[in-house]
Protein backbone atom coordinates (compact mmCIF):
# COMPACT_ATOMS: atom_id res chain seq x y z
CA UNK A 1 0.00 0.00 0.00
CA UNK A 2 1.43 3.37 -1.02
CA UNK A 3 2.29 6.10 1.46
CA UNK A 4 0.25 9.32 1.40
CA UNK A 5 2.29 12.40 2.32
CA UNK A 6 0.57 15.78 1.99
CA UNK A 7 2.52 18.31 -0.04
CA UNK A 8 2.73 20.72 2.90
CA UNK A 9 4.05 18.15 5.37
CA UNK A 10 7.74 18.29 6.28
CA UNK A 11 9.18 14.78 6.39
CA UNK A 12 12.93 14.47 6.90
CA UNK A 13 14.62 12.16 4.38
CA UNK A 14 16.07 10.17 7.26
CA UNK A 15 12.65 9.21 8.64
CA UNK A 16 11.47 5.64 8.03
CA UNK A 17 7.86 5.44 6.88
CA UNK A 18 6.42 2.02 6.15
CA UNK A 19 3.78 1.17 3.57
CA UNK A 20 0.37 2.68 4.11
CA UNK A 21 1.56 5.56 6.32
CA UNK A 22 -0.44 8.78 5.93
CA UNK A 23 0.89 12.20 6.93
CA UNK A 24 -1.49 15.17 6.87
CA UNK A 25 -0.99 18.84 6.08
CA UNK A 26 1.66 20.85 7.94
CA UNK A 27 2.84 17.96 10.09
CA UNK A 28 6.55 17.59 10.83
CA UNK A 29 8.35 14.23 10.98
CA UNK A 30 11.95 14.25 12.25
CA UNK A 31 14.99 12.39 10.88
CA UNK A 32 15.07 9.59 13.48
CA UNK A 33 11.37 8.78 13.49
CA UNK A 34 10.12 5.31 12.50
CA UNK A 35 6.44 4.89 11.61
CA UNK A 36 5.21 1.31 11.09
CA UNK A 37 2.70 0.26 8.47
CA UNK A 38 -0.67 1.96 8.46
CA UNK A 39 0.17 4.78 10.86
CA UNK A 40 -1.90 7.93 10.38
CA UNK A 41 -0.54 11.35 11.33
CA UNK A 42 -3.17 14.06 11.00
CA UNK A 43 -2.46 17.72 10.28
CA UNK A 44 -0.21 19.94 12.42
CA UNK A 45 1.33 17.15 14.50
CA UNK A 46 5.05 17.10 15.36
CA UNK A 47 6.96 13.83 15.83
CA UNK A 48 10.66 14.14 16.60
CA UNK A 49 13.55 12.56 18.47
CA UNK A 50 14.29 8.85 18.38
CA UNK A 51 10.66 7.83 18.19
CA UNK A 52 9.18 4.54 16.99
CA UNK A 53 5.43 4.16 16.55
CA UNK A 54 3.81 0.77 15.94
CA UNK A 55 1.45 -0.33 13.21
CA UNK A 56 -1.90 1.38 12.70
CA UNK A 57 -1.43 3.94 15.45
CA UNK A 58 -2.95 7.37 14.96
CA UNK A 59 -1.65 10.82 15.90
CA UNK A 60 -4.10 13.75 15.93
CA UNK A 61 -3.47 17.48 15.33
CA UNK A 62 -1.15 19.48 17.58
CA UNK A 63 0.28 16.46 19.36
CA UNK A 64 3.95 16.78 20.35
CA UNK A 65 5.58 13.37 20.27
CA UNK A 66 9.19 12.52 21.09
CA UNK A 67 10.60 16.01 21.62
CA UNK A 68 13.11 16.93 24.33
CA UNK A 69 12.16 15.68 27.84
CA UNK A 70 11.00 18.23 30.40
CA UNK A 71 13.88 17.36 32.70
CA UNK A 72 16.65 19.80 33.63
CA UNK A 73 19.10 16.90 33.98
CA UNK A 74 18.71 15.94 30.31
CA UNK A 75 21.92 16.63 28.38
CA UNK A 76 21.02 15.48 24.89
CA UNK A 77 21.63 11.75 25.47
CA UNK A 78 20.26 9.52 22.66
CA UNK A 79 17.16 8.37 24.53
CA UNK A 80 14.05 6.93 22.89
CA UNK A 81 10.26 6.93 22.83
CA UNK A 82 8.64 3.64 21.82
CA UNK A 83 4.88 3.49 21.15
CA UNK A 84 3.00 0.29 20.39
CA UNK A 85 0.48 -0.65 17.73
CA UNK A 86 -3.07 0.65 17.36
CA UNK A 87 -2.56 3.36 19.95
CA UNK A 88 -4.54 6.58 19.56
CA UNK A 89 -2.83 9.87 20.45
CA UNK A 90 -5.36 12.69 20.47
CA UNK A 91 -5.00 16.46 20.17
CA UNK A 92 -2.39 18.33 22.26
CA UNK A 93 -0.94 15.15 23.78
CA UNK A 94 2.71 15.38 24.83
CA UNK A 95 4.95 12.30 24.98
CA UNK A 96 8.58 12.63 26.06
CA UNK A 97 11.50 10.23 25.51
CA UNK A 98 13.60 8.79 28.31
CA UNK A 99 16.70 10.08 30.06
CA UNK A 100 20.00 8.66 31.21
CA UNK A 101 18.72 8.66 34.79
CA UNK A 102 15.73 6.48 33.96
CA UNK A 103 16.80 3.79 31.51
CA UNK A 104 16.90 5.90 28.32
CA UNK A 105 13.45 4.94 27.07
CA UNK A 106 9.79 5.85 27.53
CA UNK A 107 7.34 3.14 26.50
CA UNK A 108 3.64 3.21 25.67
CA UNK A 109 1.96 -0.10 24.88
CA UNK A 110 -0.48 -1.37 22.28
CA UNK A 111 -4.10 -0.23 21.90
CA UNK A 112 -3.86 2.67 24.33
CA UNK A 113 -6.13 5.72 24.16
CA UNK A 114 -4.48 8.98 25.18
CA UNK A 115 -7.21 11.61 25.12
CA UNK A 116 -6.85 15.37 24.57
CA UNK A 117 -4.09 17.08 26.51
CA UNK A 118 -2.67 14.03 28.25
CA UNK A 119 1.02 13.92 29.13
CA UNK A 120 3.43 11.00 29.51
CA UNK A 121 6.68 12.15 31.06
CA UNK A 122 10.22 10.88 30.56
CA UNK A 123 11.07 7.26 31.41
CA UNK A 124 7.46 6.22 31.97
CA UNK A 125 6.28 2.67 31.23
CA UNK A 126 2.65 2.52 30.12
CA UNK A 127 1.18 -0.94 29.50
CA UNK A 128 -1.27 -2.22 26.90
CA UNK A 129 -4.87 -1.02 26.73
CA UNK A 130 -4.36 1.92 29.06
CA UNK A 131 -6.87 4.78 28.85
CA UNK A 132 -5.89 8.29 29.92
CA UNK A 133 -8.82 10.70 29.86
CA UNK A 134 -8.50 14.38 29.01
CA UNK A 135 -5.57 16.18 30.67
CA UNK A 136 -4.44 13.22 32.77
CA UNK A 137 -0.71 13.54 33.41
CA UNK A 138 2.17 11.25 34.33
CA UNK A 139 5.34 12.69 35.83
CA UNK A 140 8.67 11.05 35.08
CA UNK A 141 9.42 7.39 35.87
CA UNK A 142 5.77 6.39 36.41
CA UNK A 143 4.74 2.78 35.69
CA UNK A 144 1.17 2.08 34.59
CA UNK A 145 -0.02 -1.52 34.28
CA UNK A 146 -2.13 -2.99 31.48
CA UNK A 147 -5.74 -1.81 31.16
CA UNK A 148 -5.50 0.83 33.87
CA UNK A 149 -7.80 3.86 33.48
CA UNK A 150 -6.81 7.38 34.53
CA UNK A 151 -9.66 9.88 34.83
CA UNK A 152 -9.64 13.41 33.47
CA UNK A 153 -7.36 15.96 35.15
CA UNK A 154 -5.70 13.28 37.30
CA UNK A 155 -2.00 13.67 38.06
CA UNK A 156 0.49 10.96 39.03
CA UNK A 157 3.64 11.83 40.99
CA UNK A 158 7.06 10.71 39.74
CA UNK A 159 8.11 7.11 40.46
CA UNK A 160 4.56 6.05 41.41
CA UNK A 161 3.28 2.66 40.20
CA UNK A 162 -0.30 2.19 39.00
CA UNK A 163 -1.22 -1.51 39.02
CA UNK A 164 -2.87 -3.47 36.24
CA UNK A 165 -6.64 -2.88 35.87
CA UNK A 166 -6.55 -0.04 38.42
CA UNK A 167 -8.91 2.94 38.17
CA UNK A 168 -7.85 6.49 39.04
CA UNK A 169 -10.78 8.87 39.46
CA UNK A 170 -10.94 12.28 37.81
CA UNK A 171 -9.16 15.24 39.45
CA UNK A 172 -7.15 12.86 41.64
CA UNK A 173 -3.56 13.49 42.72
CA UNK A 174 -1.72 10.19 43.12
CA UNK A 175 1.34 10.27 45.38
CA UNK A 176 1.40 6.58 46.39
CA UNK A 177 1.38 3.27 44.55
CA UNK A 178 -2.05 1.96 43.55
CA UNK A 179 -2.55 -1.80 43.85
CA UNK A 180 -3.70 -3.84 40.82
CA UNK A 181 -7.51 -3.78 40.52
CA UNK A 182 -7.67 -0.91 43.01
CA UNK A 183 -9.87 2.14 42.60
CA UNK A 184 -8.65 5.48 43.98
CA UNK A 185 -10.07 8.97 44.21
CA UNK A 186 -9.69 12.27 46.06
CA UNK A 187 -7.55 15.39 45.85
CA UNK A 188 -4.84 13.15 47.33
CA UNK A 189 -5.68 9.64 46.21
CA UNK A 190 -7.15 7.16 48.66
CA UNK A 191 -8.36 3.65 47.90
CA UNK A 192 -12.12 3.54 47.56
CA UNK A 193 -12.44 -0.17 46.77
CA UNK A 194 -11.84 -2.61 43.92
CA UNK A 195 -12.31 -1.80 40.24
CA UNK A 196 -15.06 -4.41 39.84
CA UNK A 197 -16.30 -3.02 36.54
CA UNK A 198 -12.79 -3.22 35.10
CA UNK A 199 -12.42 -6.81 36.25
CA UNK A 200 -15.72 -7.79 34.63
CA UNK A 201 -14.72 -6.09 31.38
CA UNK A 202 -11.47 -8.05 31.33
CA UNK A 203 -13.37 -11.33 31.73
CA UNK A 204 -12.44 -12.24 35.30
CA UNK A 205 -14.63 -14.92 36.85
CA UNK A 206 -17.07 -14.22 39.67
CA UNK A 207 -14.92 -16.43 41.88
CA UNK A 208 -11.82 -14.33 41.22
CA UNK A 209 -13.74 -11.09 41.79
CA UNK A 210 -15.11 -12.34 45.10
CA UNK A 211 -11.65 -13.49 46.18
CA UNK A 212 -10.16 -10.08 45.37
CA UNK A 213 -12.91 -8.35 47.37
CA UNK A 214 -12.32 -10.64 50.36
CA UNK A 215 -8.56 -10.18 50.14
CA UNK A 216 -9.00 -6.41 49.95
CA UNK A 217 -11.11 -6.36 53.14
CA UNK A 218 -8.58 -8.53 54.94
CA UNK A 219 -5.56 -6.62 53.69
CA UNK A 220 -6.88 -3.25 54.86
CA UNK A 221 -8.51 -4.40 58.10
CA UNK A 222 -7.50 -2.83 61.40
CA UNK A 223 -6.16 -5.93 63.15
CA UNK A 224 -2.44 -6.63 63.23
CA UNK A 225 0.25 -4.97 61.12
CA UNK A 226 0.01 -4.44 57.39
CA UNK A 227 2.78 -6.95 56.67
CA UNK A 228 1.09 -9.56 58.87
CA UNK A 229 -2.15 -9.12 56.98
CA UNK A 230 -0.28 -9.27 53.67
CA UNK A 231 1.22 -12.63 54.63
CA UNK A 232 -2.21 -13.90 55.70
CA UNK A 233 -3.68 -12.88 52.34
CA UNK A 234 -0.82 -14.57 50.48
CA UNK A 235 -1.45 -17.82 52.32
CA UNK A 236 -5.25 -17.81 52.15
CA UNK A 237 -5.52 -16.85 48.48
CA UNK A 238 -2.42 -18.58 47.10
CA UNK A 239 -4.46 -20.14 44.27
CA UNK A 240 -6.04 -16.86 43.08
CA UNK A 241 -3.87 -15.22 40.42
CA UNK A 242 -5.34 -11.67 40.73
CA UNK A 243 -4.86 -11.67 44.50
CA UNK A 244 -1.31 -12.93 44.18
CA UNK A 245 -0.69 -10.19 41.61
CA UNK A 246 -1.67 -7.65 44.28
CA UNK A 247 0.59 -9.37 46.82
CA UNK A 248 3.51 -9.38 44.40
CA UNK A 249 2.92 -5.71 43.57
CA UNK A 250 3.03 -4.71 47.24
CA UNK A 251 6.16 -6.76 47.90
CA UNK A 252 7.99 -5.25 44.92
CA UNK A 253 10.65 -2.64 45.67
CA UNK A 254 9.29 0.88 45.34
CA UNK A 255 10.23 4.37 46.47
CA UNK A 256 6.55 5.06 47.23
CA UNK A 257 4.23 3.79 49.92
CA UNK A 258 1.01 1.96 49.05
CA UNK A 259 -2.16 3.97 48.67
CA UNK A 260 -4.66 2.89 51.34
CA UNK A 261 -8.31 3.54 52.21
CA UNK A 262 -9.29 6.53 54.32
CA UNK A 263 -6.42 8.79 55.22
CA UNK A 264 -3.85 6.45 53.65
CA UNK A 265 -1.92 5.78 56.85
CA UNK A 266 1.66 4.61 56.95
CA UNK A 267 2.58 1.20 55.51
Amino acid sequence: MAREIHSTAVVDPGAELADGVKVGPFSVIGPQVVLAEGCVVHSHAVIGGRTRIGARSEVFPFASVGLRPQDLKYRGEPSELVIGSETVIREHVTLNPGTEGGGMVTRVGDRCLLMVGTHVGHDCEVGDGVIMANNATLAGHVRVGDFAVLGGLSAVHQFVRIGRNAMVGGVTGVERDVIPYGSVMGDRARLSGINIIGMKRRGHSREDINSVRKAYRLLFASEGTFMERLQEVAEEFADCAPVMEIVGFIREDSSRKICQPGDGGEV
